[in-house]
């Protein structure tokens, strides 16, 4: 929380935009889900209960950073066998692999309120380079005297390429899991300190 005669926001390209500083994602405040597809035909969605963020807005704002952590046992997509099993050695292996990880490495592009940041998403023991498209959604103080910013971010990922390879083939053709995983993530991050 900043003091009333600090600055919460600044003016920065066009945007009104938070004050240099390290920010929590609000755990009151997000959700980081994910859509895939199931045996070709419709969507199964989900998401990580349990996610902390540290966001460091730097002066120069394309020098910020995120570092994430989710717990893996925390998925939850509303089918408790289901979640059983995406719990197991089949997917996350949550047993031996307790956390995902996200790093930041830069911000690649910005316009208007639009950004590509780019990082390393760690599942399981694997790290692959990702690019998080986000979307800056305001600032301003909470009643409460925090000083909060919101976003929304999403990314593709193919779960294969982080050892996340069961399947079972259809008589139908196809697969009953799909490759491709929409990662979507909303949030509030207050400022710490």
């Amino acid at each position: 929380m900043t003091s009333s005669t600090e600055a919460v926001t600044r003016e920065w390209d066009g945007l009104t935009i938070p004050a240099a500083g390290t920010y929590q994602l609000d755990a009151a405040h997000k959700r980081v889900g994910f859509v895939a597809r199931h045996m070709m035909v419709s969507k199964v969605r989900g998401e990580f209960g349990d996610a902390t963020a540290t966001i460091t807005v730097a002066e120069d704002p394309l020098q910020s950073s995120v570092t994430a952590t989710i717990q893996a046992a925390s998925i939850d997509t509303t089918q408790a066998d289901r979640d059983t099993h995406l719990r197991s050695g089949d997917f996350l292996d949550v047993e031996k692999f307790p956390t995902l990880e996200f790093r930041s490495t830069g911000v690649k592009s910005h316009a208007g309120n639009e950004f590509v940041l780019t990082g390393e998403l760690t599942v399981k023991d694997v790290t692959r380079p990702v690019e998080l498209k986000v979307e800056f959604e305001g600032v301003g103080r909470s009643p409460f005297g925090q000083d909060i910013f919101g976003f929304s971010a999403s990314t593709e990922i193919d779960r294969e390429d982080f050892g996340l390879t069961w399947n079972v083939a259809l008589e139908t053709g196809g697969v009953l899991v799909g490759k491709k995983v929409k990662i979507e993530i909303e949030g509030e991050a207050i400022r710490q300190g």
